[in-house]
């Protein structure tokens, strides 16, 4: 499973397409449901080609638990293809957005 704890206070997802997206997801999410403490969530989508309504109806949830937990969430490498349902639904607006990995981990670190 690509989601790798980054330190005790973030973790990275390494999302690839389906069926992988859902399950990481899903396993980013029982995170949330369990009695330690959730960690800020990094999703890289570097390897992510498509997003289907279902994918979308998953990460807004797992905004959902991330912020309801009162932590914070960064989606980085973005490809074009994904942008693009991005900007279409919306979810621009919804989502913080970075580069990479590295500079969502210092926006992480540094409360930006």
């Amino acid at each position: 499973m690509p989601i790798n704890d980054w330190s005790d206070e973030i973790a990275i997802a390494e999302l690839s397409d389906e069926p992988a997206f859902s399950e990481d997801v899903a396993a980013l999410m029982r995170r949330f449901e369990g009695d330690g403490r959730p960690a800020d969530v990094v999703l890289d989508l570097r390897a992510v080609t498509y997003l289907n309504s279902s994918n979308i109806a998953q990460l807004l949830r797992l905004r959902k638990k991330v912020t309801s937990a009162g932590r914070r969430m960064r989606i980085c490498a973005v490809p074009d293809s994904v942008w693009g349902v991005m900007m279409v639904t919306g979810l621009e607006k919804i989502f913080e957005f970075t580069d990479d990995v590295a500079t969502a981990l210092a926006s992480l670190q540094l409360g930006m």
